[in-house]
């Protein structure tokens, strides 16, 4: 099979499955445009930097500010890796406020006027005395009357699975994973079809229900066209370690929020970085580790 087969068939692919998807989610022929542009793969370099600009041109006319959007490419001898104390986590979910201001996710407003955005990180309160255990967690706890006696408190969010059963799932390749280990997803290819949320084991992805929301004076410009870019409606969207950050050598932002220190990130690779030494050191766990999707995002205590 030559090369030029092989795209006329993925693009058949796209185009069968994408249409049925699209019709499904309601979305009409901006998404069906959109949904039929080159995969990000693919692109020239030329092509990639008049896709970027193009982008650039419309969330300013959208949002009425300056806007860069990146598309800054994986380091050569870089593994990112996450790390989380539990013992320091107490639930007051500063992490989950930093990755929504960060990363552009959607604001709703239900009829008591209370702000509902899309949540990348949920953190679940957990009885001690039954400790990690799914069926006792409640992720609709106060937050205001952390610590709760009896309990402690386990964050979750993308665990950037080395065998990610999201990637596998996805019909059009519209997610995959980037040589620094990160789970990306271009949200042009994406279809709507929700496997990847029904695949992953961890409730790490998220749907655009809606048309986002986004007000303009709480946009961060500072984009990366596989992470913060504002989603539109009908794609899956999920925490991608904050590549526009990470991959320009700086934290996660859920990182940084945390007053506890119970966060930590680096380079698996690098024998000297500090997720190294947590994971000779410490007694580290992953969640659901018979599934054998080896996360790289790694829990312990003290």
């Amino acid at each position: 099979m030559s090369c030029g087969e092989g795209k006329s068939r993925r693009t058949f692919l796209k185009v069968a499955a994408g249409t049925a998807a699209l019709a499904a989610t309601g979305c009409g022929s901006e998404a069906l445009k959109s949904f039929m542009k080159t995969h990000l793969r693919e692109m020239t370099r030329g092509e990639l930097s008049k896709y970027l600009a193009g982008l650039e041109q419309g969330y300013e006319e959208q949002f009425g500010r300056d806007v860069e959007v990146h598309a800054t490419p994986a380091r050569e001898g870089v593994l990112f890796g996450y790390g989380l104390d539990l013992s320091r986590c107490n639930g007051n979910r500063m992490c989950v406020a930093a990755c929504v201001e960060e990363n552009n996710q959607s604001r709703f407003t239900d009829e008591k006027e209370h702000t509902n955005p899309i949540e990348w990180i949920s953190v679940l309160e957990m009885e001690t005395e039954h400790g990690i255990e799914f069926s006792h967690a409640d992720a609709y706890y106060n937050p205001k009357t952390v610590p709760e006696e009896g309990k402690f408190y386990v964050p979750v969010q993308c665990q950037q699975c080395r065998n990610p059963a999201c990637v596998k799932v996805c019909p059009t390749k519209a997610t995959w994973q980037e040589r620094d280990g990160i789970v990306v997803i271009d949200y042009d290819w994406c279809i709507g079809c929700r496997c990847c949320m029904s695949a992953c084991p961890y409730g790490a992805r998220s749907f655009n229900w809606c048309d986002p929301h986004l007000p303009s004076d709480e946009v961060n410009p500072n984009m990366h066209v596989l992470g913060n870019r504002p989603r539109q409606r009908g794609v899956v969207e999920k925490c991608t370690f904050c590549i526009q950050r990470t991959r320009a050598g700086r934290y996660p932002a859920c990182l940084e929020a945390c007053p506890t220190g119970a966060r930590k990130f680096g380079n698996l690779l690098d024998p000297e970085s500090e997720i190294r030494k947590l994971l000779e050191q410490k007694r580290v766990f992953v969640l659901k580790e018979e599934l054998n999707t080896q996360p790289k995002f790694f829990y312990f205590y003290g």
